[in-house]
């Protein structure tokens, strides 16, 4: 073949890329990142200046509660209130395993409900994140997905590496970190066995000796 049919040939080829590394390299196949605390504020700012109410008291909450996906769009407004208010702890009954679980509504998620539910789109709503469509009486769980997809691009975030768990996990995942208390995120998760968070969270032995290290006796 002449030089410069070998020439044309090569420069038609694609360029060769370094192999990236997956997202989740290290991780149990399937589970979704939690967002970091930088995520969450860049996400609260973001939904205060667009003054988009539902979303951000759905972001919030979706943080606080820890819930699942199914459980979260589920909740009613008496679930979190009481005598007009907010509450400051709340529970839930989980669809997985029938049983209650509690969490706490932080301040900043209590303000971000009680300007949701003066709203007008709220008006007549026994559900705390009513559907825009009519053949659904609240917030179905794809839905919730698809809004969760728009929090993340708008932030620069890769979607695929996110998911609904993504919020369940998130506050759960800096209070291990900071702590190493697994029964502590066992009973916020409503874990009824320590090997379900433990896989839940991800944890393996490099976290275990991190959190060793960090113990000087």
């Amino acid at each position: 073949m002449a030089e410069g049919s070998t020439l044309m040939i090569l420069e038609t080829l694609p360029a060769l890329r370094p192999p990236r590394a997956p997202w989740n390299k290290g991780r149990i196949a399937g589970q979704k990142l939690p967002l970091q605390p930088k995520h969450v504020w860049f996400l609260r700012v973001r939904l205060e200046r667009t003054d988009n109410r539902r979303d951000l008291a759905l972001f919030n909450m979706a943080v606080d509660s820890k819930l699942r996906g199914c459980d979260l769009v589920g909740l009613r407004v008496n679930d979190v209130t009481a005598a007009g208010h907010v509450k400051e702890r709340a529970s839930g009954t989980q669809s997985k395993t029938r049983k209650p679980v509690r969490f706490e509504i932080t301040e900043t998620t209590r303000l971000a409900l009680e300007r949701w539910i003066k709203d007008p789109e709220m008006i007549g709503s026994e559900y705390l994140w009513p559907s825009r469509v009519h053949a659904s009486p609240h917030l179905s769980t794809r839905q919730y997905a698809r809004t969760l997809r728009d929090w993340v691009l708008s932030i620069g975030l890769e979607p695929s590496a996110y998911g609904t768990h993504s919020m369940r996990r998130t506050k759960v995942a800096q209070i291990y970190k900071k702590t190493g208390n697994l029964r502590a995120v066992q009973l916020l998760l409503g874990h009824t066995k320590m090997d379900s968070t433990v896989r839940y969270l991800g944890v393996d032995l490099e976290d275990a000796l991190t959190l060793s290290e960090g113990i000087d006796l």
